[in-house]
């Protein structure tokens, strides 16, 4: 039974110092000689671990300093040697001194808590990692769960379809007091936007209306161009959120994503096999990654939303290359099949031409959708062929069209945080996304990419052919 309760106290220590990135470097290599290999050591009997367990783990401290006062207090560098001597024949000490002899004390730090039952001793151990600078001394960083609603110390278990896996999430970035906040800011529910007319009718924007409309994309292309250049190998997608969310302020808008239904973060990351609305967070993008970035300000009570997908490093295969053109040009065909009376359910059969056409399929669960005083309304636009969308273009309609399209079958799946959406069979998954306004001839790109907007890859490359090779 001690046993138990001292096992549950060091985990919920250990899963705390993991929750802070910069643990490593603030809170313990101030304790040791650099490149001295050893570990932090808590020692004490039941009711010392479970205070300084509970203390630590309730507080509300968002920097290692003030968060871990109790336990930096209590703990002291303890030599490999020592440590090695101390642990012989405790039990739960098997695997600890392989492990204490194998990490990198310039990357890693080891922790060892040794509690003093009426049993005996036993020990509990963990290895951590450091972090680059660039994730703020701030925390907990924990795994998202159940729609932004809550979250866990630990990355759920669950049959990942792909290669890539959930990391740790930064906590909510803050917003001045001087932007205009909408109804969901504080409790994640879009009251307004769920009562609206406009969901079941999509509304016509005077030409007042369309201007305003117009500012808020310019603002969300300026936004979408400043995080594709931070893009490259080394950054995580939780500094892209960073970048993206300063934007944001910079411009006096605020970030439509930001706890809308409770979604965590200021702009979608959706990397590899990620359909759409991935979580930024601490994993570092890697040579040969594609990633998405959507973006959606409020400006001035107006929506802008825009995506595109860009190549992460010069390793980009060409299968990833030809999928994330053939999602751009079948967004671009949609665009050309605009005009007034068009039904909109006829632009799935024009996007799916294109991409079966290339060899890919166009995911159908998701869709493009009205945009303007409201972040979603009425028209719903499936992109695949033989839906059965109402309503017909009109002037002053104001609308997204957003192909998703996979590399292998178009169905998908969702992750334990309910809200990243990836391929149910792993491979990779492309998408672009303009904000149109239609007008008495077709429709004007309002969210077009500007002369200096960074290059995508085939105006950097050169055009290729659009036959996958898969």
């Amino acid at each position: 039974m001690q046993e138990d309760a001292a096992e549950e106290s060091a985990k919920a220590l250990f899963q705390m110092m993991e929750a802070y990135p910069r643990f490593k470097e603030l809170g313990a290599d101030p304790l040791h000689t650099p490149g001295e290999r050893g570990a932090l050591l808590l020692r004490g009997p039941l009711k010392l671990l479970q205070t300084v367990s509970k203390v630590t783990c309730a507080g509300s401290g968002a920097d290692v300093a003030s968060r871990f006062r109790v336990l930096l207090s209590r703990i002291k560098w303890t030599k490999q040697s020592e440590i090695e001597e101390m642990i012989s024949g405790v039990v739960g000490s098997d695997g600890f001194c392989g492990r204490l002899a194998a990490y990198d004390p310039a990357r890693e730090y080891a922790a060892v808590v040794i509690a003093e039952l009426e049993s005996g001793l036993c020990c509990f151990h963990m290895v951590g990692g450091g972090y680059p600078e660039s994730i703020g001394d701030s925390g907990p960083w924990m795994y998202v769960m159940d729609h932004g609603r809550s979250s866990s110390g630990r990355r759920p278990g669950f049959s990942y379809s792909g290669t890539l896996r959930p990391f740790r999430v930064s906590p909510r970035r803050a917003v001045p007091d001087s932007i205009a906040k909408p109804d969901y800011f504080l409790d994640g529910e879009p009251k307004a936007e769920m009562s609206a007319p406009a969901k079941s009718t999509p509304p016509v924007l005077t030409p007042a209306q369309a201007e305003m409309v117009r500012r808020a994309c310019l603002v969300g292309r300026e936004i979408v161009d400043a995080a594709h250049r931070v893009i490259k190998p080394g950054v995580t997608t939780d500094e892209i959120d960073r970048v993206v969310h300063d934007k944001h302020l910079e411009f006096n808008a605020y970030p439509a994503p930001l706890n809308y239904l409770h979604f965590p973060k200021s702009v979608c990351t959706s990397v590899n096999e990620v359909v759409c609305h991935g979580i930024p967070d601490m994993r570092e993008l890697e040579d040969g990654d594609i990633v998405n970035i959507d973006v959606s300000p409020i400006v001035e009570g107006w929506h802008a939303d825009l995506n595109e997908t860009v190549c992460v490093g010069p390793s980009v295969s060409a299968e990833k290359k030809k999928l994330i053109k053939a999602a751009h040009d079948a967004l671009m065909k949609a665009i050309d099949a605009c005009q007034p009376g068009q039904f909109y359910r006829d632009l799935g059969a024009v996007i799916t031409k294109h991409v079966n056409g290339c060899g890919f399929q166009v995911d159908k669960t998701y869709c493009g959708h009205g945009v303007g005083e409201h972040f979603h309304c009425a028209p719903n636009i499936p992109h695949y062929a033989g839906n059965k969308a109402k309503f017909t273009m009109k002037p002053g309609h104001c609308f997204t069209i957003e192909p998703m399209i996979n590399a292998g079958s178009w169905k998908d799946m969702h992750w334990p945080d309910g809200w990243t959406a990836v391929t149910k069979d792993g491979k990779p998954s492309a998408q672009f996304e303009h904000q149109l306004l239609m007008g008495e001839s077709g429709a004007e790109i309002l969210t077009a990419r500007l002369p200096t907007s960074p290059p995508l890859w085939w105006e950097l490359d050169g055009p290729v052919a659009a036959t996958p090779v898969l």
